[in-house]
C-alpha cells in the first residue's frame, strides 16, 4: 500500500516534454482570451533569475475565493509562489495581483477534490479519484500544494 492507501498505484509523474510546451502555447492563446473557463496565466518571480516566468493554471473559485493547485506536485512555479508569496493572475485583459498562503491538508482536501472536476487532463496525476471520499485528497495534499489566494489592493 501506498501513504494514500490505493494499494501501489503509480501515478504519472510529470515531465515538462516538447508536446506539453505546445499544448501550454496553444492553450495560453486561449486563456488570454477568456475562453477556457476558470483558467488563468501565472506569472512568477524566479527565486533565482528575478525573472517573470508564466504558465496556465486553473484555479478553484467560490465568489471572491481562490485557489491555485499545483497537480504536478512542487514545480518551479511552486517554488517561485513560495519564495515570493506572491503572483499575478492575467487573463481577457483583466490583471489580479495576489498574495498567496499555502493552506493546510486539511483545508486543500476539498480544494483537490473540486479541482480534479474541473482539470480533467490532470486526473493521472491524483491518486485520489473523482468519486473519493475528501479524506482521500486530505491523505495526498502533501503531493499537490495548494494556495489561497487574496486579491491585492491597489493603491
Amino acid at each position: 500500500m501506498d501513504s494514500t492507501g490505493n494499494g501501489d498505484r503509480d501515478r504519472t509523474a510529470f515531465r515538462m516534454t516538447r508536446a506539453r510546451r505546445i499544448g501550454d502555447a496553444t492553450i495560453s492563446v486561449l486563456i488570454r482570451a477568456g475562453v477556457v473557463p476558470h483558467s488563468y496565466m501565472l506569472t512568477t518571480t524566479g527565486r533565482k533569475t528575478g525573472r517573470s516566468r508564466t504558465t496556465p493554471v486553473t484555479l478553484v473559485e467560490h465568489g471572491e475565493r481562490r485557489w491555485l493547485v499545483a497537480p504536478y506536485g512542487p514545480v518551479s512555479w511552486v517554488l517561485n509562489a513560495r519564495a515570493a508569496g506572491r503572483v499575478v493572475l492575467r487573463r481577457r485583459g483583466q490583471h489580479l495581483d495576489c498574495t498567496v498562503r499555502e493552506v493546510s491538508a486539511e483545508e486543500a482536501g476539498p480544494v483537490l477534490k473540486e479541482y480534479i472536476a474541473l482539470a480533467r487532463p490532470t486526473r493521472r496525476y491524483f491518486h485520489a479519484t473523482l468519486d473519493a471520499p475528501v479524506e482521500e485528497f486530505i491523505a495526498e495534499a502533501a503531493r499537490h500544494p495548494v494556495f489561497e489566494l487574496t486579491r491585492e489592493a491597489r493603491g
